[in-house]
């Protein structure tokens, strides 16, 4: 029987939020921003849960938030690194003997169980897909001076979420190769898997509220998602 693993991504520094504590552990409606996307994987089908997170913080994720809200399906805690490509290596290397990995940012709060739902059905398919929706304004590129140099269709643009899943054997063996390439301009781990091992990944269509919380007025945008959700679940209204 397959066995599929969540890896939840709460080792950042947060600086653009220009705060001391990590963005994953402010508060939203008086739960830690992490508590969110760790209760969705709970309630869904992965079987285990793999946390990366700051070293300072492992006891508090332990006891505020696994214990807390008795999120039963974390298997380990582990320390992240100087980068968020070794920061998912590092919950890789937890991972050993699982077939599928799910991987996603903590700061992703609004996550839903149809999301994780849908990645594994295309990551059963094709092996390696991401998150995504379509962008909405145009893009321009730019040059070092601020100018203009090309406006990419925008049809062909979307912007990329997580979580992101693949194979896990796919995934090892691509990062094992990045690990020795000296390539450090790594984003995310669908450039892994399209540059190292040569194969392509799905982009399934996701939900515009799936935003990442990077500056302050993310936060309000989250707040009011999280209780249009719980709203919806409350309500036994679709989301």
């Amino acid at each position: 029987m397959e066995h599929v693993t969540g890896i939840v991504l709460a080792a950042g520094k947060g600086s653009r939020m220009h705060l001391e504590t990590p963005k994953q552990f402010l508060m939203v409606d008086e739960k830690p921003l992490l508590y969110y996307s760790l209760k969705v994987f709970e309630e869904s089908t992965v079987d285990d849960i793999v946390l990366v997170t700051n070293e300072e913080y492992v006891e508090f994720c332990q006891r505020d938030i696994i214990e807390k809200y008795h999120i039963k399906k974390v298997k380990k805690i582990v320390t992240g690194g100087s980068e968020r490509y070794w920061s998912v290596w590092n919950g890789l290397v937890e991972c050993r003997g699982t077939d599928y990995v799910l991987i996603h940012d903590a700061a992703r709060p609004c996550l839903t169980a149809k999301m994780i739902y849908d990645s594994i059905l295309k990551v059963r398919e094709c092996g390696a897909c991401t998150m995504g929706v379509p962008v909405k304004d145009t893009i321009k590129v730019v040059n070092e001076k601020n100018e203009g140099i090309d406006t990419p269709p925008r049809e062909s643009l979307w912007q990329i979420q997580t979580p992101q899943s693949f194979l896990y054997d796919d995934l090892v063996a691509a990062y094992e190769k990045m690990k020795y390439s000296g390539d450090r301009d790594i984003t995310d781990d669908t450039m892994i898997i399209e540059r190292y091992l040569g194969k392509k990944t799905s982009v399934v269509k996701g939900n515009y509220c799936n935003i990442k919380v990077t500056t302050p007025e993310d936060l309000l945008v989250v707040e009011i998602f999280l209780k249009k959700m719980k709203k919806a679940v409350d309500t036994d209204e679709s989301w």
